[in-house]
Parts: C-alpha cells; sequence; structure tokens
C-alpha cells in the first residue's frame, strides 16, 4: 500500500510539472508585442527616407514605397487601418540596434538576410528578391546584356564605390572596365553623359528609374547576385512574427494580393500574376 500510494504521489507531481511547463509559453505569449502593439494602439515601425522606390520622400514630403506599404498592411492587419503606424525614420546601421532595445516593433528597411543578422534579429518571411542589374540608356551602343558581354573591355560600366564594387561587375561582366563614383546619382548621370555604357545598381532601382523615365532608360535583361529582403523583428517572441509572416503570406498569395500587386506595380513597375487556385505554393 506504501508504494502504491509514492507511485500516486510521483503521478501527480508529474502532472503538475507538464502542466506548468506547458502553461509558461502560453502566459508569456499574452503579454508578447502583439498584445503590447494592440493595446498600444498602433504599430511602431523602422524604415528609412533616401532609398527609392522602397522608402523616401515624395514631393509633398509624404514618406512612401515599397516599405511603406508593407508596414501598412501589417498595420491593417492589427488594426483593420493602414493608417495606425508610427514611423521612425532610421539609418542602416541604426536598424538591428532599435529592434533589440525595443524602440520599434518591427523594421521593414530593403533589410538583407544573412545568418550573422540572423543571430541578432528574426526575420519574417520575404517580400521581395534583390539583385545586381545593369542600367542602359534607351537607343545607346548598346542595347541589352548580351551585347555589353560581347563588347568585352570596351564596356565601360559606372558603380557606386565600394571595395566589392569591381568584383560585382566582374561577376557578369568580366572584361569591362568598372568607373567607381562616390555617389549614386554620378553613375546614372556617367551613363546620361555617355561616359559610361551601363550602370551597375540594385534591380529595384533600375525598375524604378525605367519605370518613371522609359523614353531615357532601359534595363540590360540580365540580373546576378541575389538577395533576400525581409523585415526583422526582435527574437524570442514567435507570435509576433507568426502573425506578421501571416500578413505577408496573404498579401503576396491570398487575400491581400491585389494590395500588394499594386503596389510591386507601382514601384517596379511590374505586373505579377495572380495567385494559382489549387495547391497552395
Amino acid at each position: 500500500m506504501k508504494k502504491r500510494h509514492l507511485f500516486t504521489m510521483a503521478v501527480a507531481v508529474s502532472s503538475l510539472v507538464v502542466t506548468t511547463v506547458v502553461s509558461v509559453p502560453s502566459a508569456n505569449a499574452a503579454e508578447g508585442t502583439l498584445k503590447d502593439i494592440l493595446s498600444r494602439g498602433k504599430l511602431i515601425v523602422g524604415t528609412g527616407s533616401g532609398n527609392p522606390p522602397f522608402h523616401f520622400l515624395d514631393t509633398s514630403g509624404k514618406l512612401v514605397g515599397m516599405d511603406i506599404d508593407i508596414a501598412k498592411a501589417i498595420a491593417k492587419g492589427l488594426f483593420n487601418d493602414e493608417s495606425k503606424v508610427e514611423f521612425v525614420q532610421q539609418a542602416s546601421d541604426s536598424r538591428i540596434p532599435n529592434i533589440v532595445s525595443g524602440k520599434v516593433d518591427i523594421t521593414c528597411q530593403f533589410m538583407t538576410v544573412t545568418a550573422t543578422r540572423a543571430q541578432q534579429v528574426a526575420f519574417t518571411n520575404p517580400y521581395y528578391r534583390e539583385g545586381v542589374g545593369l542600367l542602359l540608356k534607351k537607343g545607346g551602343k548598346y542595347k541589352n546584356y548580351a551585347a555589353l558581354l560581347k563588347a568585352g573591355s570596351a564596356a565601360k560600366i559606372s558603380i557606386l564605390q565600394n571595395v566589392t564594387a569591381d568584383a560585382y561587375v566582374k561577376a557578369a561582366l568580366p572584361k569591362a572596365k568598372v568607373l567607381q563614383y562616390a555617389e549614386t546619382a554620378l553613375i546614372y548621370t556617367a551613363v546620361d553623359a555617355g561616359r559610361a555604357d551601363a550602370a551597375a545598381a540594385d534591380q529595384s532601382a533600375i525598375a524604378w528609374l525605367v519605370a518613371n523615365n522609359p523614353t531615357k532608360y532601359v534595363d540590360s535583361g540580365y540580373g546576378w547576385l541575389p538577395q533576400t529582403y525581409s523585415c526583422a523583428l526582435k527574437q524570442g517572441d514567435q507570435v509576433w512574427l507568426n502573425f506578421v509572416n501571416q500578413v505577408l503570406n496573404e498579401s503576396m498569395s491570398g487575400v491581400d494580393f491585389d494590395a500588394y500587386a499594386a503596389s510591386f506595380k507601382k514601384w517596379f513597375g511590374v505586373t505579377l500574376p495572380p495567385p494559382k487556385i489549387g495547391f497552395p505554393r
């Protein structure tokens, strides 16, 4: 009888331990970022203000761009009101510190996903795939990437000054002459003036320039060095991460696709095909 009594007590203690362990995550989740944001009544988003078409100030001084639209989609998912968002304009090197310190709920600022950064912040599902491309002057000497490649060392490519700039260009055009400039605007000016045959830049920037200057520029039709853009938030809050991922998933392939597609068209000049009905991949 004594042994049986001890066994019964052991089972009871084990059940208590299991109940306690299971209940802790639920309690923590209830006190997480999602609840804080809903209680506050607005979403706080870190972003930039000088990099079209992702985040920049329009002629009226309003913050616009693809990153801004992504943030508004999250706010709409939270409050059914995309205006309930406060933007914190920050430098690129403040993206991670402002997340870790809790100054912002999330950063949406064309942030490239890397394994090193993933040790410091939690990345959401990707919302854009970036790459390097080549901007050509419409009616210029070279019509496309194939022509630039065939030109060999005769092709002159402008690019923003960087320690990796030469390697970036040579990865696509091994024999081209590389012209490095200290400011982004100057790489396009070089193409305009004929000092460069093409400018190597982010494909998103090229899409933006072509969409807004269709009689002036063309895309070479080639891209390389892909990288993934995601929003980032503080580690350890799976409920908040799951919510944002749900919003992004439905924006890109579900009930909110029309709004995402409209943004994509506006900022990149690209019409996205609608999601296929049936198998959800």
